[in-house]
């Protein structure tokens, strides 16, 4: 059974399995920031029902995105969602980000990935959303999840992630040697809160240092959004704009 999800105030609609894992604010914010221009090629690695690639749709035009996914369930979802979204610049594929080969390199990759290690975790009874939460195989951890994503990419191609704030320094380890421009960008959930999510964008191959990004505080005391994280979760703007 399926259940419909929207985002950027229903510009865009979603159908998603009813025990998987549900797109969410860090959805549309990773998509957000990632520095796609018309006419590049992105992957949208782990794409599960497709929430970030139509994010990227809707805001940039002439993409050519690329949606790869493990679990079969939620391709089946995101090829529906092409129809519902009227999106023809898509191909996604049931492939795992540790199989997927491509002859030519991508511009961006742009991801979501599982927060947890294998083991790290609490199994959740559903398959695909334990598998959405964290690794559950052996042979996959963030560390090589980041090297596959590098190993897609073009020369100073670029990386965008979104991840717990907790994890930073497995994220910035993960990139150590294979990145560099880093760039992190902290999201607050209100004014002197501590960040629970961080945005992460590297450039693959450089070896400049890493930059502080100046944030992102998402709601006002009274628990709506502020005027910047409106505009980009309902407005679907750039982080950057």
């Amino acid at each position: 059974m399926s259940i419909t999800a929207q985002l950027l105030d229903r510009k865009i609609t979603l159908k998603q399995p009813e025990d998987g894992f549900r797109v969410t604010t860090d959805t549309v914010l990773v998509a957000a920031a990632c520095p796609a221009k018309e006419g590049q090629r992105v992957l949208d690695a782990g794409c599960g029902v497709g929430g970030i690639s139509f994010c990227l749709t809707h805001r940039i035009s002439g993409l050519s995105i690329t949606g790869i996914d493990r679990e079969e369930v939620y391709i089946e979802h995101a090829k529906k969602n092409l129809l519902l979204n009227g999106a023809d610049n898509i191909d996604f594929r049931h492939i795992s980000l540790i199989d997927f080969k491509s002859e030519k390199g991508f511009d961006h990759v742009v991801t979501n990935p599982p927060f947890f290690e294998h083991g790290a975790h609490l199994s959740s009874a559903s398959g695909i959303r334990a598998g959405a939460l964290g690794h559950t195989a052996d042979n996959m951890t963030l560390k090589k999840w980041i090297e596959n994503c590098r190993r897609l990419l073009k020369p100073e191609g670029t990386l965008t992630l979104i991840h717990q704030a907790e994890e930073l320094d497995d994220v910035l380890s993960a990139l150590n040697g294979d990145f560099g421009a880093v760039e992190i960008i902290p999201l607050w959930p209100k004014v002197r809160r501590e960040a629970k999510r961080v945005i992460v964008r590297a450039l693959k191959g450089r070896k400049t240092g890493s930059k502080l990004m100046a944030g992102l505080v998402l709601h006002e005391d009274n628990g709506s959004y502020t005027k910047e994280a409106d505009k980009i979760l309902k407005g679907g703007e750039s982080l950057f704009a």
